[in-house]
């Protein structure tokens, strides 16, 4: 797959703030799944499944995120650190992507996974 260079600096954008972005919904959207199950009103949601999706979705997005630098670095293989501006700081970019993805994957799984394991219904 090629990419066109003027391509580049939006999937780099995509692959550098997709993950962080996607962690920060599966967190709002629990946090609003345990309120309207826990909550006074004690809406009747089925957190679980809510839960699940939401991780689901969001490792999606991070694997995406990761797949995206993967390429990107692919196709800036012949640029340098050393170079002018964009070039540098394009490469620069995406492999904090690539790392930042990986962590940020992680924090999702465990965040979904550790959501689904516990009762959120308890009194501290």
């Amino acid at each position: 797959m090629r990419i066109v260079r003027a391509h580049i600096e939006p999937l780099q954008w995509f692959a550098l703030g997709a993950a962080p972005l996607a962690w920060a919904a599966q967190l709002v959207v629990g946090f609003g799944l345990t309120v309207g199950k826990c909550g006074p009103a004690h809406l009747g949601v089925d957190r679980t499944g809510w839960e699940l999706g939401a991780m689901l979705a969001a490792a999606t997005v991070a694997v995406l995120a990761e797949v995206t630098a993967g390429l990107l670095f692919a196709a800036t293989r012949e640029d340098s650190f050393e170079g002018a501006p964009p070039a540098g700081r394009r490469r620069f970019f995406i492999l904090a992507a690539a790392a930042g993805n990986v962590l940020f994957l992680g924090a999702i799984l465990l965040s979904g996974l550790g959501s689904l394991a516990d009762g959120a219904c308890r009194q501290a």
